[in-house]
């Protein structure tokens, strides 16, 4: 075996220890096997990288913006679910540095101005959000990450008019997203999961008098154009960054191009930082939703006069095995 791809294979075993995958694909043997023909497209990626000598590039659309849902999440700005997330990334560079000694960088690719719109996020939240997270990194000295988003893909910041370019330059139709959702588990599978968020948010937004059921099919239809814009923005990723390894915050099956990681340790595999916050228990910091924290009698505590997270030092047996449900 070259050296080179001796580094490729212990980062990427490095990797699947958080490894996010869909649940369909849960309880297959944790092996190369299990990746098969995805193994060898990741491991050439790197291998790109390790012959240059240069840091090994990853790419992950996220970090958008809070969800609108103050049910979930503390309010509109960072808190300690993105701090951790965000050391989690650093942290994975720094021991991709110990495998091989020019490291790994990741670039952030902040999607909130993609489907802000569709989730009722307005574009100077989403501003303001994306500024609040690279003060985060630049604080604490996080070199190895970058964020890069719509306005720097098309050099505009106006939002309405480029999401409407991805809409016809790089969007699939809405046709073509349906059969992909009947058709392929790990589509119908992000489509669940969204769906969920976004019934979730409708329901918490207080409709009047509008019923469950319309507002299900509501959710439905910001769901497919949520998909739509995300799938157009990771065409638009892949323009500028062909050579990168693509990560993602959603389980992904173990033959994606796409490799599912856990940022933030948490029993709900799609709960991600800006849809949760953070409930510490004295042992363990995990990703719950506020209502949840706030059911279990917990703690909000404040950082520089901002909600950051809960603490429940209280928790017995019982509502831990509740959490992991």
């Amino acid at each position: 075996m070259s050296v080179e791809s001796d580094i490729s294979r212990k980062v990427l075993e490095f990797l699947h220890r958080y490894q996010r995958v869909h649940q369909s694909d849960e309880g297959v043997p944790t092996t190369t096997d299990r990746i098969g023909e995805a193994y060898e497209n990741r491991k050439s990626k790197i291998d790109y990288f390790v012959r240059r000598n240069e840091s090994i590039h990853f790419v992950i659309p996220a970090f958008p913006a809070k969800s609108p849902n103050r049910s979930k999440v503390l309010g509109s700005t960072p808190d300690l679910g993105e701090n951790l997330a965000l050391g989690f990334l650093q942290s994975l560079c720094d021991y991709v540095g110990h495998f091989y000694s020019p490291g790994a960088r990741i670039t952030i690719c902040s999607d909130g101005h993609v489907f802000g719109d569709v989730v009722g996020v307005s574009d100077i939240l989403v501003t303001e959000y994306r500024e609040e997270i690279e003060k985060l990194v630049a604080t604490a000295g996080w070199m190895s990450l970058d964020m890069f988003g719509l306005d720097d893909a098309f050099g505009s910041r106006d939002y309405p008019k480029l999401r409407d370019v991805l809409e016809c330059d790089y969007s699939d139709s809405l046709e073509a997203l349906k059969e992909n959702i009947r058709t392929d588990a790990a589509t119908r599978a992000l489509f669940d999961g969204i769906h969920r968020f976004m019934f979730e948010d409708a329901m918490s937004a207080g409709e009047g008098d509008v019923s469950k059921t319309k507002i299900r099919n509501q959710s439905k239809a910001s769901a497919y154009q949520t998909i739509r814009r995300s799938n157009a923005w990771s065409r638009v990723v892949s323009e500028h960054f062909p050579d990168a390894l693509r990560l993602s915050i959603h389980p992904q099956p173990p033959h994606s191009e796409k490799f599912g990681l856990h940022l933030v340790g948490t029993s709900d595999s799609w709960l991600t930082p800006w849809h949760g916050v953070v409930l510490d228990d004295g042992v363990h910091r995990r990703l719950v939703k506020r209502w949840k924290a706030e059911e279990l009698g917990a703690t909000m505590v404040s950082r520089h006069n901002r909600p950051s997270h809960f603490v429940a030092p209280q928790i017995t047996a019982e509502s831990k095995e509740e959490l992991s449900a």
